[in-house]
């Protein structure tokens, strides 16, 4: 599963980083996404709807860990 850590970062970096990233994804695969921000949380789960991906979302600590999965 590939992995893109976009912590530290502000909008819409995280969003565009993320984007790019799961264009490169199969249907199918998965990718993991770690934020450090609701607002980052928020805007990259949205993105990610909009591109037809489900998404799963753990928090640890201080950050969130976004589980994409592109659909079939």
């Amino acid at each position: 599963m590939k992995s893109l850590d976009v912590t530290g970062l502000s909008c819409p970096e995280p969003v565009i980083r993320t984007r790019s990233a799961l264009k490169e994804l199969s249907p199918g695969e998965k990718m993991e996404v770690v934020v450090d921000t609701v607002t980052a949380r928020e805007n990259v789960s949205r993105a990610a709807l909009s591109m037809n991906c489900e998404i799963s979302v753990e928090e640890t600590g201080h950050q969130f860990r976004l589980t994409l999965q592109k659909k079939i």
